[in-house]
């Protein structure tokens, strides 16, 4: 979040003199940081990207050796072979800091001028860059060649294949299933074949299996990686739709706000008879947003929630999800209180807090989840004094907190050591996630966890151990196991 995203800047147009490199050199995704090596490159074209990147010769070499984890410089290192020739190695995307804004830099729009009458956080920018995809997780628009492929209403999804009209089978798998393979049969129609299931409104991702092959969505424009050489069609169900009446005769109208860092030409909205109006899918949370009215910033004229960031600027706000109250004890004498955390990437104006006897408080509207956070006293960064719950240290211990958590980790005894953590597939393998508290009987530590498969250790005064009374493991790249759990889905 400082000078870095000049730096990306120049990062991305210089990767463009790199012959024969792969079709992502470099992207962000999900919190992780990706580079992409192919073993094909001359001496003079790795050292180019080793120099690029700032990557250290022996990591890059054995990247090409490693099974699926490397250990480098007390950073765990995640190794996928794409296919024969491309190497896939990633870490977490600065884990466990919160940012030291002292040296922001904000980017420029496509005009070349700042926006100084809204809160514009210094995260924006990233979605044109080649090699970076932008983390979509906190909102997501479906983006299909023939819109009439998906459909989703009242909880019904409805997918579409065209043609494949000699094919036997064909299934529907995906996140949605477990990937199952015959769980989801479509159903043939003189035009292809159809599905309808029953999901939430989310992020999902699929493929067809049309006599046993599989085969991603031609018709829809959104896929990531699938981690075999190959890649998973992206699908949204929505659950919100902004609308803006009036305003007819204007030309172009814009919906922009902190789920897409305040992009100003990103989310046009689509013109009918009485208005404007763009459906999306909104994660979990509390989301602040603006129109943009042929250029004019204008707030929700047709919701009462407004609120001020610390600058003074006027934002509609929306929420989704349960509340979340934050607390501060003390500082009454304080002029501006903000609350940031990862939940708003950060953002040092974005959320003042309310004064109340005693201290300051805000109820914060989000989904279930673990969450680092801090407050901004008059300007100064400060943790959350009365919770013992924290990660990283120094100037960049951050305050955490697991918003209605599923899963509680109990180590017992080791009660004379001085730290213990417990890491996992859930938080990248962090080394400061998640510090456990000590307790009488051992060391415990809540999470909440999204369904599905996670591994997991304790860190015990800097050694690593499975958990002793889990009896389901698995074996490492490293040969000394992870401990195995399960997550139901709720």
């Amino acid at each position: 979040m400082r000078v870095v995203f000049f730096w990306f800047i120049l990062l991305i147009l210089t990767t463009h003199t790199l012959a024969q490199k792969p079709g992502n050199v470099c992207y962000i995704d999900n919190n992780r940081i990706y580079f992409q090596l192919d073993k094909r490159w001359t001496a003079e074209q790795k050292s180019e990207f080793i120099q690029l990147f700032d990557l250290d010769s022996i990591l890059v070499e054995r990247s090409f050796t490693a099974v699926d984890t490397i250990i480098f410089d007390s950073v765990v290192w995640q190794v996928a072979r794409l296919d024969s020739n491309i190497t896939e190695l990633s870490r977490p995307l600065n884990p466990g800091n919160s940012p030291d804004l002292t040296n922001d830099v904000f980017l420029r729009d496509d005009d070349n001028t700042m926006i100084p009458e809204i809160n514009r956080p210094s995260w924006g920018g990233l979605a044109g860059l080649p090699f970076l995809r932008q983390n979509e997780d906190r909102f997501g628009i479906n983006r299909f060649y023939n819109e009439k492929v998906f459909n989703y209403s009242n909880g019904v999804a409805v997918f579409f294949l065209k043609d494949y009209k000699k094919a036997k089978h064909v299934y529907l798998s995906g996140s949605f299933n477990n990937w199952s393979t015959m769980k989801t049969p479509m159903t043939r129609t003189p035009e292809g074949w159809i599905v309808s299931i029953d999901l939430k409104p989310g992020k999902y991702l699929y493929k067809f299996i049309i006599d046993g092959k599989w085969t991603e969505d031609r018709e829809n424009r959104l896929k990531e990686f699938d981690g075999h050489a190959g890649y998973n069609s992206i699908v949204y169900c929505y659950n919100h739709t902004f609308e803006l009446p009036g305003y007819t005769s204007s030309k172009k109208v814009f919906v922009s706000g902190s789920f897409n860092n305040w992009q100003r030409k990103e989310l046009l909205m689509k013109r009918y008879k009485d208005g404007w109006f763009l459906s999306m899918y909104l994660k979990e949370g509390t989301h602040f947003y603006k129109f943009i009215v042929d250029g004019n910033w204008i707030t929700d004229p047709d919701s009462p929630n407004i609120a001020k960031d610390a600058s003074g600027n006027e934002n509609s706000f929306l929420g989704i999800g349960d509340t979340l109250i934050f607390r501060l004890r003390g500082f009454e004498d304080a002029n501006t209180v903000v609350l940031t955390g990862n939940f708003n990437n950060w953002s040092r104006n974005e959320i003042t807090m309310y004064k109340v006897p005693g201290g300051w408080e805000y109820p914060y509207i989000t989904g279930p989840g673990n969450y680092e956070y801090k407050f901004i006293v008059d300007g100064k960064w400060i943790p959350d004094p009365d919770n013992p719950c924290t990660t990283g240290s120094g100037d960049f211990t951050n305050s955490c907190i697991a918003f209605k958590p599923n899963h509680f980790f109990f180590l017992p005894q080791f009660t004379d050591a001085k730290s213990v953590i417990v890491t996992g597939s859930f938080n990248n393998w962090s080394l400061s996630d998640y510090r456990m508290s000590k307790t009488e009987g051992g060391w415990e530590y809540t999470l909440f966890l999204p369904p599905g498969k996670h591994t997991y250790k304790f860190i015990v005064d800097g050694s690593w151990l499975i958990d002793p009374n889990n009896a389901y493991w698995e074996e490492n790249a490293l040969g000394t196991g992870n401990s195995v759990l399960w997550i139901d889905k709720q």
